[in-house]
């Protein structure tokens, strides 16, 4: 039973001991050295996660658990960075230790859900301590007795969603009376990631991908967006935008071209850019490529998302023909996505070089949908429902445009960062409208 070690007026932090294998110190593995980079470049630990309702009736106890749970099962839950003089980063996995499950008692005049989301922000604001501080933060919030919402928070250093999501599976599959997991833990620990790539066969992965780099590298246009121009607004914006008519659409274009929906998405995106920035060039993209589809990877919990890169022209093309380039590029982009970030970083300058003017790669696109096809609907009725769901300024962006597509169901629901002096607001709201022109119109 974990004990109570400090209380302060309205928090309990409960202390939750743990203990697991795989105690060692290593070399970050390739997932985690490009999340690095992205953390230190925002200077931000790019958390994932928030507060969600509490399941009826579980108790802080349960929570405690679950904490533990987490804590004994995956390595990356107990690793601290390590960073040496000359900038070299490394991670420490322990054997065992302690950590806290906060729990937070709301006033019996308060809404827990607003405490809840109080506690998230205030973590989600504060960077993680990685020398020091486990890279996952818990509490419960708890009103009038009753444990009403969860509150967790993890460091990109240590999972990816794809991680976060095999962390939820497992622990929604332990025995409900003894709390065990459902089987043996089979995947990779990061300290096992890091080693086996570091293997002549796992290295030949970074060879054949630098040979696809280079070969778009040397002949991508250097530059997608003219500027910059201060244009008077917030410089870094935020967009989310939804259109029930996008997800009907691509759902029958799919079907009627025997083609995935991802690919349609980015045949849309690519002739959207292309409508709203006529003669730029062929569509250059930074797809998100999670590498959970490789042998071995799929139960992994730690970052295995990496940059893959996306060239595709759809000038001219009718929309099969922008749909079967999209594919060829997309299943491209994901096959050379497995990489040391070393390698990649020093044909990247090598090139800039040769070539003596900069390459600008700050274009992203991340699919992140797993639901399956749409169902069948009007797509032009469903028009007169897109909408902006919220704008509002950002206050950083290392990149210029990233398009995110979220994994909600019957809609497509994006994400999209942008730099307004690079591509402005109504630029912006156009590529979303081309976007989803192309596919109803389609």
């Amino acid at each position: 039973m974990p004990e109570v070690r400090e209380r302060s007026e309205l928090v309990e932090r409960i202390i939750v001991p743990f203990a697991g294998p795989g105690a060692g110190i290593g070399p970050l593995a390739w997932g985690q050295r490009q999340v690095w980079a992205a953390m230190v470049e925002t200077d931000s630990s790019m958390s994932m996660g928030g507060a969600m309702p509490a399941a009826a009736g579980h108790t802080v106890e349960d929570h405690a658990a679950e904490l533990r749970f987490f804590m004994c099962r995956y390595a990356a839950m107990r690793t601290l960075l390590r960073f040496a003089g000359d900038g070299t980063v490394t991670q420490e996995v322990f054997g065992s230790g302690e950590t806290t499950l906060a729990v937070v008692d709301a006033a019996d005049d308060e809404d827990p859900a607003a405490v809840a989301e109080a506690l998230a922000t205030q973590w989600r604001e504060r960077n993680f301590d990685y020398a020091t501080e486990w890279p996952l933060r818990m509490g419960v919030i708890r009103h009038r007795g009753a444990v009403t919402h969860v509150v967790a928070l993890m460091c990109h250093i240590a999972a990816d969603l794809g991680g976060v999501s095999v962390m939820m599976r497992e622990a929604a599959e332990r025995d409900p009376v003894t709390g065990e997991p459902a089987a043996p833990y089979g995947a990779p620990q990061p300290l096992d990631l890091a080693r086996r790539q570091q293997e002549p066969a796992t290295a030949r992965h970074t060879t054949a991908a630098m040979r696809y780099w280079e070969s778009h590298l040397r002949t991508i246009p250097a530059r997608l967006f003219q500027g910059p121009v201060d244009r008077g607004e917030p410089t870094f914006r935020r967009v989310r935008w939804q259109s029930r008519a996008m997800h009907l659409a691509s759902g029958a274009l799919s079907a009627r071209l025997g083609a995935d929906p991802a690919w349609v998405l980015l045949a849309a995106f690519a002739t959207g850019l292309e409508r709203v920035l006529p003669g730029s060039g062929p569509f250059v993209a930074i797809g998100i490529i999670s590498n959970r589809f490789r042998p071995g990877l799929r139960d992994v919990v730690s970052p295995v998302t990496q940059d893959g890169l996306c060239v595709l022209d759809v000038a001219g093309a009718s929309p099969a023909e922008a749909v079967a380039r999209a594919r060829t590029a997309s299943m491209s982009a994901s096959k050379y996505a497995y990489y040391d970030p070393g390698a990649r970083a020093a044909l990247t300058e090598r090139i800039i070089r040769e070539r003596g003017e900069h390459i600008d790669l700050t274009c992203l696109y991340n699919d992140r949908r797993t639901g399956g096809p749409a169902r069948p609907g009007d797509a032009r009725e469903a028009l007169a429902e897109t909408r902006v769901l919220s704008e509002e300024p950002v206050r950083f962006l290392g990149i210029k445009l990233m398009v995110t597509v979220e994994d909600v169901p019957d809609v497509v629901r994006m994400i999209v960062d942008v730099d307004t002096r690079y591509l402005s607001l109504p630029d912006l709201r156009a590529l979303l409208h081309e976007m989803e022109a192309f596919v109803v119109d389609a």
